[in-house]
């Protein structure tokens, strides 16, 4: 969790950089320095806010697995006694 804020602020800040650069001013002019912190917390904040997305949806296959796979498991089961049932008539 915390790599993907980490990325993500460094993201923000990279922007921010970029944002300058473009503009051509000075990178840490003292009266804009203000916007770094800002620009890192943005980036951070949708950090947070992807790694919950990647939680609930991890979340949500991991159910989705366990439920396909006791889906897989009964009918094996169903066929199997079918099995039976269809080798035991054959018997008679």
């Amino acid at each position: 969790m915390v790599h993907r804020i980490a990325f993500w602020s460094c993201f923000g800040l990279a922007v921010r950089f970029w944002q300058v650069g473009i503009e051509m001013r000075p990178f840490f002019n003292k009266s804009s320095l203000w916007a770094y912190p800002l620009y890192a917390a943005g980036g951070a904040s949708f950090g947070y806010w992807l790694q919950g997305v990647d939680d609930r949806q991890s979340a949500m296959l991991s159910e989705r697995k366990a439920y396909l796979l006791e889906k897989r498991k009964r009918k094996a089961e169903r066929e199997a006694e079918e099995a039976g049932d269809a080798a035991a008539a054959a018997m008679q």
